[in-house]
């Protein structure tokens, strides 16, 4: 048993360096940004620093609407397709929904 483990670890070894490159086995790295990994166009969305009456005016009534909680209030407008997440009356940020 211990030379079918010696031999098949020789072989794999073997086959190994034979379809490896000469200089080593090589990988390029590819960076996205998070923001650009959407396939939705970023421009169609809630901005930081709206109002609420301005998303309100172009998105229309959420679906729902949660909060205020905590101390600044931050409450969280639900949409189809985003979140929308106020610190008062202006946007702080808005979330993709999968």
């Amino acid at each position: 048993m211990r030379k079918n483990k010696v031999l098949f670890g020789a072989l794999t070894l073997v086959a190994t360096m034979t379809l490896a490159p000469l200089g080593g086995v090589m990988a390029e790295e590819l960076r996205v940004p998070v923001g650009t990994q959407a396939d939705r166009n970023q421009e169609s969305f809630p901005k930081t620093g709206m109002s609420r009456s301005s998303v309100q005016a172009t998105w229309g009534e959420p679906d729902e609407i949660r909060g205020p909680v905590g101390e600044p209030p931050i409450s969280q407008w639900h949409y189809q397709d985003f979140v929308v997440y106020f610190e008062g009356d202006r946007v702080l940020h808005t979330v993709l929904k999968r």
